[in-house]
């Protein structure tokens, strides 16, 4: 059983961000280091960008941000 580290609030905020105008795939990794790190996880910036890619792929899709987030978080 998995237990979610993000509350549906926390990820359409997220989500919101990564829709503004003007970010590419970077921006939107180092926007998902942020908000990981501002909770207490740690995240590899290789695997962000990664994952950056993915949620870009899925049109900013809710299931995939979260799915996303939940793969990156390292517990510090």
């Amino acid at each position: 059983m998995m237990i979610d580290r993000f509350s549906v609030m926390e990820v359409a905020s997220l989500r919101n961000d990564l829709l503004q105008g003007g970010m590419d795939s970077r921006d939107a990794a180092e926007l998902m280091q942020v908000f990981l790190m501002g909770r207490g996880f740690g995240v590899s910036p290789s695997a962000a960008l990664d994952s950056a890619c993915r949620v870009e792929g899925s049109g900013c899709s809710m299931v995939v941000i979260r799915k996303e987030l939940e793969r990156l978080a390292l517990v510090m």
